[in-house]
């Protein structure tokens, strides 16, 4: 007999059907190796699920102006601003994406520090798991343009109507058909890295959405490190970004 995959996780795990969805939604279920995607996929009653949970926000810096913690993947960029009450989020980081965000703790802060990010002024470096060999710097020069489409945000390359996006991209370490490399952008524009990887035949390990043909537990995508005013933060490597399996 078959059964909705929500409904089996709820009985599973003893959880309620709507907590059941939210883990499927957020892609913290998995049957076997493959992530499961779809709440109300039928089942056999015997599949067996592995839930993966994100790791504790850690937090790397505070002080009056600022708290700067290492994001773990699987949390949206709000949720992590709910931990802190009265801290107001200075950017974001996709879902799928670990690693430096960093929130104020007072509006002169905020506002200060967001006229720093929009005159280019923060260094922003990332690294990522890429599908084939890197073995040369790349300078990624492609305009994107992002529209909203029924709730989501959607991103291409549009040299017409595109915002000015630049990435540096830099080999790091080869294994096998897939590379790391370290990467800082210039720009800010929406899902930026991943779009530009994608653009020159390079996407980021996982990411199905931006042509990567490889299954991953998330996108292999970790911002290490920003230096905004005069202070520098790091956020160390997770294990999946250290080593690719």
């Amino acid at each position: 007999m078959e059964e909705k995959a929500y409904k089996l996780l709820a009985s599973q795990l003893d959880i309620s059907g709507k907590r059941a969805k939210e883990l499927i939604d957020r892609g913290l279920v998995y049957v076997g190796d493959k992530k499961l995607k779809i709440a109300r996929a039928p089942l056999k009653e015997d599949t067996k699920f592995r839930v993966e949970l994100p790791a504790n926000i850690e937090k790397i810096y505070e002080d009056d102006d600022m708290v700067v913690v290492n994001k773990p993947a699987f949390l949206d960029s709000y949720e992590v601003e709910a931990e802190f009450p009265g801290a107001k989020l200075i950017h974001r980081l996709d879902r799928e994406t670990s690693g430096v965000l960093l929130l104020a703790k007072n509006e002169e802060f905020l506002q200060k520090a967001i006229e720093e990010f929009k005159n280019k002024k923060v260094v922003k470096r990332y690294v990522a798991w890429v599908e084939g060999v890197v073995y040369e710097e790349l300078k990624i020069d492609a305009p994107i343009w992002s529209v909203k489409r029924a709730g989501k945000v959607i991103s291409k390359i549009d040299f017409k109507r595109g915002k000015e996006a630049l990435t540096i991209v830099k080999p790091n370490i080869v294994q096998g058909k897939k590379s790391k490399v370290d990467i800082e952008i210039k720009t800010g524009r929406t899902h930026q890295i991943r779009i530009h990887l994608a653009y020159v035949e390079h996407p980021i390990v996982g990411d199905e959405a931006y042509g990567s043909v490889t299954k991953a537990k998330r996108i292999l995508l970790h911002a290490k490190e920003i230096e905004i005013f005069d202070k520098h933060f790091i956020a160390p490597e997770p294990k999946d970004i250290l080593k690719y399996k």
